[in-house]
């Protein structure tokens, strides 16, 4: 996983007519984290959806280097087929049949890989969804309160994923609330609502 690289240059961001946020700037290389803060409703989900090309800025540039696996509210599973099935099809997508069961493993689901995905409970559905974020192999991830709905545990495994994640050269863009464990993280702190 080299070369994954992630860099937002004079960045602004409206949604339904209101200024989010702008002038934004920052580099994020290979092992690289960064923590995205603020209120509610500033726009700490919309960043991530620029970072992900879902979102055109409204000014400046979005540049990125490496696959990227975006874990927010939307599980992205479909929600009739077991879990491993649900996980195997983007796994095919993404071109690593063989990260499933280590994904699963990752996020203590394994026993579950046979659970339909509209049988889990909040918890586990989050879980699913970091699960396929690990399985995707991409460099980024763009995490979304990535703790929500996590029990202490659950959290230890997110925790550890993550690390896992940076040392093996990816990087990590994370809007949480929630404390987490990134060591060495930078901060970006979105300010005051609008």
């Amino acid at each position: 996983m080299t070369g994954a690289r992630l860099e937002f240059r004079g960045v602004a961001c409206m949604r339904g007519g209101r200024l989010l946020f702008e002038g934004l700037g920052f580099a994020l290389g290979a092992g690289e984290a960064a923590l995205v803060t603020g209120p509610n409703g500033i726009g700490k989900s919309s960043l991530l959806r620029l970072a992900a090309g879902l979102l055109l800025p409204a000014a400046g540039i979005v540049e990125r280097d490496g696959g990227i696996a975006l874990a927010d509210e939307n599980t992205a599973l479909d929600p009739q087929a077991s879990l491993g099935d649900a996980l195997a099809f983007w796994a095919r997508l993404d071109g690593g049949i063989d990260r499933v069961a280590p994904a699963l493993d990752a996020m203590g689901l394994a026993r579950l890989a046979s659970v339909p995905v509209r049988m889990l409970s909040t918890g586990q559905r989050k879980r699913a969804t970091l699960a396929r974020a690990i399985a995707s192999g991409a460099p980024i991830w763009l995490l979304d309160e990535p703790g929500n709905g996590l029990d202490a545990e659950s959290i230890g495994r997110l925790e550890a994923a993550m690390a896992t994640h940076r040392a093996g050269g990816g990087l990590l863009l994370v809007a949480s609330h929630q404390p987490l464990k990134l060591d060495g993280a930078r901060t970006i702190s979105l300010g005051a609502a609008r």
